[in-house]
């Protein structure tokens, strides 16, 4: 790669995520890990506990996308549906709009909110808290449709560049219910994601519109009635690169969720960097349906890879397809660049590729898409033996800066 910008280019993309993490699976399979060590004989019990899960959660195995919407719906409230009551009269296209702009903010507000917080929803008479992702799923919502995220005041249903550069962390608090008694991990880190969100979308019109809203991609990716999976999450890696906290560059160019690992091969300025894009691969599973929603179809949906967060990553380790060569440095904070946590996540990518197809077999559905594996799934699968063995917390602790984990 002879120009920095071809180099960030050419991580851009779910092959690169891919064939580096599998570079990393095969030097931990050959012994050369100085972390981790791979069992490959545990993979079938791991598939075997996340198809017990699927069938807890999706008897009928009518399971959906991996999604933010999914959290909308949590305590059974389908608030997909309350958001369409009040989008009433507006046309398909503005509908498909504010679903983007709440699924884009809502995802990029998602990461660990930690063991402490909650978010408690009044509806009627009934109160109920929810935590981690349903809780900051439900929160935003609420965010969204009392115009948190608008700029207008008299339209409150969308997300703009100037109502998210106008976001404060007071207000974000309030938002989600930020107290010294329920405390969120990250918030911090989330109000400058937010604010650096409005920067991208003000300075990019030929995406976003003169307003700088989400929703302009609907504009610029579904009106040929179908789009691919992955020609929205480049557009995702192109225009919002200049938002994340981190400050992976090559050369001047940010790359965002890609990391330095020495043992990772690649052409010319690509040598050594480990593409994930975990938050970004999220957003776009999140955008599938409100593209589909819209009449629009999405294709090659199997392109997008496993997600590399700790629900996934942690099944491995609970499983035992996974473990640490020294099970002393679970007991330390590691942070989202250091080679242990770099590595952990690029094996979890590589590895549900591997789980998918025992998955599939194990339901009977051979065709069945890496977004419901992941749904059914995976992910829960994680987060149930994370209850189970301490209480929810995941394996390897991780700072968060809001947009890793």
């Amino acid at each position: 790669m002879t120009s920095a910008a071809e180099a960030v280019a050419a991580l851009r993309n779910t092959d690169a995520v891919r064939t580096r993490s599998a570079q990393l699976l095969d030097r931990a399979r050959r012994g050369r890990s100085r972390w981790f060590t791979v069992h490959d004989d545990a993979l079938p019990a791991a598939a075997e506990d996340v198809v017990a899960v699927t069938r807890t959660r999706y008897p009928n195995l009518e399971i959906p996308f991996h999604s933010r919407w999914r959290h909308f719906d949590a305590g059974g409230v389908d608030r997909g549906a309350e958001l369409d009551a009040l989008l009433a009269g507006t046309d398909d296209a503005e509908r498909a709009r504010a679903r983007i702009d709440l699924a884009v903010v809502s995802v990029l507000l998602d990461a660990g909110a930690g063991a402490d917080w909650g978010y408690m929803e009044t509806r009627g008479d009934e109160v109920v808290r929810y935590t981690r992702s349903e809780g900051l799923g439900v929160a935003s919502w609420h965010g969204f449709v009392s115009g948190v995220f608008s700029g207008d005041p008299h339209r409150p249903l969308r997300v703009d560049a100037d109502g998210l550069r106008g976001l404060t962390e007071e207000r974000l608090a309030e938002m989600l219910q930020v107290r010294p008694d329920n405390p969120l991990v990250g918030l911090a880190g989330r109000v400058t994601l937010m604010h650096r969100l409005g920067d991208a979308l003000a300075s990019q019109p030929g995406d976003f519109g003169d307003e700088g809203r989400p929703g302009g991609l609907f504009d610029l990716l579904g009106r040929g009635g179908t789009v691919r999976a992955h020609d929205i999450l480049t557009r995702l890696l192109v225009t919002l690169s200049p938002i994340w906290p981190s400050d992976n560059r090559i050369g001047e160019v940010p790359v965002g969720d890609c990391w330095r690992h020495d043992a990772v091969q690649g052409p010319g300025l690509t040598a050594g960097w480990v593409p994930l894009h975990k938050l970004s691969q999220w957003l776009t599973y999140s955008l599938i349906e409100p593209f589909v929603w819209a009449g629009v179809e999405v294709l090659d949906i199997d392109a997008l890879t496993g997600l590399p967060e700790y629900r996934n990553g942690g099944l491995l380790l609970d499983t035992g397809v996974l473990s640490l060569r020294d099970q002393h440095i679970a007991a330390r904070t590691w942070n989202p660049d250091d080679e242990l946590v770099v590595e952990w996540r690029a094996l979890t990518v590589a590895l549900l590729d591997e789980l998918a197809p025992l998955v599939r077999a194990g339901l009977g559905d051979p065709q069945l898409p890496l977004a419901c594996v992941l749904e059914g799934g995976t992910w829960a699968a994680g987060r149930a033996s994370a209850q189970r063995l301490r209480g929810g917390s995941p394996p390897l602790q991780v700072t968060s800066d809001g947009t890793v984990f």
